[in-house]
């Protein structure tokens, strides 16, 4: 009789090992969608030049998803089925005129909205809660899709929404786009802009 106990005893505790070690597996492999809706939450800035002064365009109505990985100690180990979209006629100059030549320039009636699609990253952290990302991933401007890698950082803040700050640099004729001019011509647009990125993210849903 005292052998059976035992021998139910180490079965029982085996159970429960394997119970605790799945359990925890799936803790470690649970990853949690964030997404932003525009607004406050989301500010893209397109910085240029030209011949006449430097110029800057801002849009806050980016639209973006992506699920977010974390580990036991709460450190970002993976983001996937990442995606953002922005309308490119709600890129603002101030002044109507040259927003009017960008859209003409951008094809925006023909293709609405910019797109940017995540492929690949690798995750360094820099402290607790803050991490660097470097990103590999496609941009599509004007109909035209082209390959990316940026430099992300990204803080989880204390409410748990995440904070992912950054910028790009882009040419426009690399989207078959020829760099516009106005004032019949005497201002000339510059073909390098910068892309910077300012996004809050919070939870959506919880997957496995």
């Amino acid at each position: 009789m005292k052998t059976l106990n035992t021998s139910n005893g180490i079965w029982l505790g085996l159970k429960t090992t394997l119970l605790v070690f799945f359990l925890a597996l799936q803790t470690s492999s649970a990853q949690t969608v964030y997404k932003i809706d525009g607004g406050k939450s989301a500010t893209l800035t397109v910085l240029g030049t030209s011949n006449v002064h430097d110029w800057t365009m801002v849009s806050t109505a980016a639209e973006s998803q992506g699920a977010f990985k974390f580990n036991a100690k709460d450190e970002l180990i993976g983001l996937s089925t990442f995606n953002l979209t922005v309308a490119a006629k709600s890129l603002k100059s101030g002044k109507s005129s040259m927003d009017s030549r960008t859209y003409k320039s951008l094809k925006a009636d023909e293709f609405p909205t910019i797109s940017y699609q995540l492929k690949s990253v690798e995750i360094t952290t820099i402290q607790a809660n803050k991490f660097k990302i470097q990103t590999k991933g496609t941009v599509a401007i004007a109909g035209k899709t082209e390959p990316i890698t940026m430099m992300v950082t990204a803080v989880v803040n204390a409410d748990k929404s995440i904070t992912c700050t950054g910028s790009t640099a882009l040419k426009l004729t690399d989207f078959g786009i020829e760099p516009p001019s106005f004032m019949l011509g005497a201002m000339k647009v510059g073909n390098d802009l910068t892309v910077k990125f300012n996004l809050d993210y919070t939870k959506a849903t919880a997957t496995k």
